[in-house]
């Protein structure tokens, strides 16, 4: 069923059904739900957990999964006494209990449960009770005892330590207590830690996944403006988007820097950060195209970095790059084997003029005096390009978090250094290959 809503397919099916029929699977959420809405014990690959935080977009379908869960516990009698905690009581009411995906909008009419909301308590006709609870109030959660939680938008929560760890001493009924978190992510210190517990199961899923419920304006308004930036992949795709406080750039620094399109341009470059080695696992093939304008400000207009590429692959991509942008030449890093660099662009097209650069300082003092270009605002992002951000933002003095070869963000200082800081000792030397 879900596979039919995501085809477009769901309202004609629904259409050919009996009235009866049609009402029923309308509810039924083991049809309609998607796999990243299923609790990790059900899909596949799950495995035993007590806290299962879901790390969604706007609109990605948190809330509905959220509730569907709690509304499987209580109904099935997996749970008698559940928490429901939200940033606020009106966040409480407004979404997880009175809101469109929220829990009495889930049930058929013969499971909803009693909503008395001057008590903050949800009873369901089998017994079952949820209550309520602010996390701006820790202290209200001091003496409650539960079998299951249901936490919503908790890296919003103001008292968010304070407010989670008084659930926990809550969480002592039955014979496996089990709570679910609900979340836009941010990088939050109750965040950082529960993605490091292993009693936590992690569940991700992005906004797209769940368009076929969303209006298309905000698909195309909001995502298409968006989409890849800091604020985007945090809000759209529920990712997790942090700074190193050693790096030479950070994210607020390359925010202000955006922008939609480039505007006239005098001079483009192609750089080009050739791999050592094509085998799997080896280092990718930076790849950056840059303008820049009559005011003495680099444009970055693309990024077309690519690992596993043969010689003939990436010296394709670099050339195909510098076609469509109308670019003036080709930049290209020859320290890891100039003759065979130039043999390849010479065999591709002998016409297309190159710049040979070869590093002679470590990458690090390469990059600052560009760093030190954003910081001027003299370096500007034409789009949204995320793997080279998050290199970027990443790169200290002991170089990638993860150990590996800066390669996007080399090809961005080469692009850089060609076009706005003059003949230094990385000056381009044009020639004809």
């Amino acid at each position: 069923m879900s596979a039919c809503w995501q085809a477009g397919q769901g309202e004609e099916l629904i259409a050919a059904l009996s009235p009866g029929l049609a009402q029923w699977l309308l509810r039924h959420w083991p049809l309609l739900g998607r796999a990243s809405q299923t609790p990790p014990d059900l899909a596949q690959g799950g495995g035993d957990w007590t806290t299962w935080l879901l790390l969604g977009g706007r609109g990605a379908g948190k809330t509905r999964a959220g509730a569907e869960w709690v509304r499987a516990l209580a109904t099935r009698g997996q749970a008698r006494r559940i928490a429901l905690v939200a940033e606020s009581l009106a966040d409480l009411r407004e979404v997880m209990v009175e809101g469109v995906s929220g829990l009495l909008a889930v049930h058929p009419r013969h499971e909803r449960p009693r909503w008395e909301p001057t008590r903050r308590r949800l009873e369901w006709p089998n017994g079952a009770i949820a209550q309520g609870f602010s996390a701006d109030d820790p202290e209200s959660l001091r003496g409650p005892q539960f079998d299951a939680a249901w936490c919503d938008e908790l890296a919003k929560w103001r008292y968010a330590e304070a407010a989670f760890d008084m659930l926990q001493f809550g969480l002592r009924l039955g014979a496996r207590p089990r709570q679910m978190v609900t979340t836009t992510p941010r990088p939050t210190a109750l965040l950082r830690r529960l993605l490091a517990d292993p009693a936590c199961a992690v569940t991700r899923m992005a906004t797209a996944e769940n368009a076929v419920h969303l209006a298309p304006t905000f698909l195309e308004g909001v995502v298409g403006r968006y989409a890849g930036t800091r604020l985007g992949r945090q809000e759209l795709d529920g990712e997790i988007i942090e700074d190193r406080p050693d790096a030479l750039w950070n994210r607020a620094l390359i925010e202000a820097g955006r922008e939609s399109a480039a505007p006239p341009l005098v001079r483009i470059v192609v750089a080009v950060d050739p791999p050592a080695s094509s085998r799997k696992g080896a280092d990718a093939c930076g790849l950056i195209a840059a303008g820049i304008d009559r005011e003495g400000v680099v444009h970055v207009l693309a990024d077309d970095s690519a690992p596993g590429l043969t010689p003939n692959g990436w010296g394709g991509r670099a050339l195909a790059l510098y076609r469509r942008l109308e670019a003036d030449h080709v930049v290209v890093e020859i320290n890891q084997g100039g003759e065979m660099v130039r043999t390849i662009l010479a065999g591709l097209d002998p016409d297309v003029p190159v710049a040979e650069v070869r590093a002679t300082r470590g990458k690090w003092l390469r990059a600052e005096p560009v760093a030190a270009l954003y910081e001027q605002g003299r370096v500007r992002h034409a789009g949204a390009f995320p793997a080279l951000e998050d290199e970027l933002c990443d790169f200290a003095p002991d170089g990638l978090s993860n150990g590996r070869s800066p390669d996007r963000l080399d090809a961005l200082v080469w692009a850089v250094t060609a076009l706005a800081l003059g003949p230094k000792e990385s000056a381009p030397r044009v020639r004809r290959v």
